[in-house]
């Protein structure tokens, strides 16, 4: 297929360079000019601006956030350079209408796993809308996923799981991270302690992953930008607020996001949330 690809950061460029590993013919957007030059050395091409990327049978979004979506698509009135392609995107609710005035067919896809599961092409891809429209993107889900689930037939489905999924996730290196404070306050190992538990108890990558960051105390390189996680919750508290569905954790979790950025560590890891509870504990970091 002939694939649009917009947004190759730590995320996107492995995602892309998995969809020309498996034979798509690739044309490549970011701001950022650095992952672009990678890409060109794996056979795509480069595009001169995000509508100079909206052509061919898919058009995939790795855009971080609301924001730089609304630049690019609404803003930039990119919808309107487009031929009807199949558009998977990481936030679906303000762009359903937009497509839908252009006649494209959109389907929403968000993904589990940070950039070495991408790398491997081992990423879990929820996808929602239309059946048809997500029978003619599978290969390219195929490349860089082990399995697709479908979620919904409403594109923002496939959000809502991303967001429910994510919170879990931050819930679970919350709890990782007050259980370190506590093993550390009686002088005892966290990393050896919670490797047991999470052996015990927990053992799935979530929690090893995070057991040993929190437990050796490692927030850097991020897998997962601490900022990032901060507008996940954000998220999460905004969508149980339109559909009435209290969140008492999303909100603890808030002011620990918080906490973690105004203490300087926003460039880190969203794990180093664990700095928080450790020094609420009274414990150095």
């Amino acid at each position: 297929m002939e694939v649009g690809f917009l947004g190759t950061g730590r995320m996107g460029k492995v995602m892309a360079a998995n969809l020309l590993k498996a034979g798509h013919r690739l044309r490549a957007w970011d701001k950022s000019p650095e992952p672009l030059h990678e890409l060109k050395q794996g056979g795509a091409d480069i595009a001169t601006s995000a509508a100079d990327a909206f052509q061919g049978d898919a058009v995939i979004s790795m855009l971080p956030n609301d924001q730089a979506l609304r630049e690019v698509f609404i803003e930039g009135d990119l919808l309107n350079h487009a031929r009807p392609p199949t558009v998977s995107l990481d936030c679906v609710d303000v762009l359903v209408a937009a497509h839908a005035a252009y006649n494209i067919p959109y389907v929403a896809a968000t993904v589990f796993g940070r950039p070495d599961v991408a790398a491997a092409a081992k990423l879990s891809i929820m996808a929602a809308g239309d059946s048809a429209v997500i029978d003619r993107v599978q290969p390219l889900f195929d490349a860089m996923g082990q399995k697709t689930y479908r979620v919904g037939l409403e594109p923002r489905h496939a959000n809502i799981a991303k967001i429910a999924g994510n919170l879990m996730v931050a819930s679970a290196i919350e709890a990782i991270a007050e259980a370190a404070a506590l093993l550390r306050k009686y002088r005892m190992s966290a990393p050896d302690v919670l490797d047991v538990i999470i052996t015990s108890l927990f053992n799935v990558p979530v929690y090893q992953g995070y057991g040993r960051a929190i437990g050796h105390r490692q927030y850097v390189p991020p897998g997962f930008d601490l900022v990032l996680g901060m507008k996940d919750v954000g998220l999460a508290l905004k969508a149980g607020e339109q559909a009435n569905v209290p969140l008492p954790f999303a909100s603890v979790l808030r002011d620990a996001f918080i906490d973690a950025i105004a203490n300087g560590d926003a460039d880190k890891d969203w794990s180093a949330i664990a700095r928080v509870a450790a020094r609420k504990a009274g414990l150095e970091d």
